[in-house]
């Protein structure tokens, strides 16, 4: 039931989100994909299309608990790529451990899309994130020494 003078729900959107991209594109919908991900690419052996690969997944992954599904062909249009080459690439992710597919069939025995479970890419990515946090905690503990230190650094002679 309506309370008077309430305004009208809005679709959901993260007002950090929001100010930083504009209400419009929040409100069209967003995707959290961690930062180590891409920002370690090269050391998890991820190519560009592996990349925008993943965030279209990640896209497509509302709630936990569950999978992201997106046919192959909907991710090459996408993506402006052959379904095959998009193929290829879930392939070698999942020779890395990254992917795991799960084949889908409707009641009628139709294939459906697969769905990608993301829970290796997960765990080979932690150790990056956790390397990652280790370093910010270092860095606060030397901003935090260096905000309660009592005398001055002792400068080396000759230095410029």
């Amino acid at each position: 039931m309506a309370v008077p003078n309430e305004k009208p729900k809005e679709a959901t959107t993260d007002k950090k989100v929001a100010a930083k991209w504009s209400k419009p594109l929040a409100q069209s919908g967003w995707t959290s994909f961690p930062n180590v991900i891409f920002e370690r690419q090269q050391a998890l052996q991820l190519t560009p299309l592996d990349i925008n690969i993943l965030l279209h997944l990640a896209g497509n992954w509302w709630t936990p608990g569950s999978n992201p599904y997106r046919s192959k062909k909907s991710l090459g249009l996408a993506i402006g790529v052959h379904p095959r080459t998009i193929q290829k690439r879930i392939e070698e992710m999942e020779r890395w451990g990254y992917i795991k597919r799960i084949y889908r069939k409707a009641s009628v025995g139709d294939n459906l899309p697969n769905e990608y479970d993301l829970s290796g890419l997960i765990e080979k990515a932690t150790p990056f994130a956790e390397e990652k946090l280790a370093q910010r905690a270092q860095q606060q503990a030397e901003k935090n020494a260096a905000i309660t230190r009592k005398k001055p650094l002792a400068l080396v002679p000759g230095g410029k």
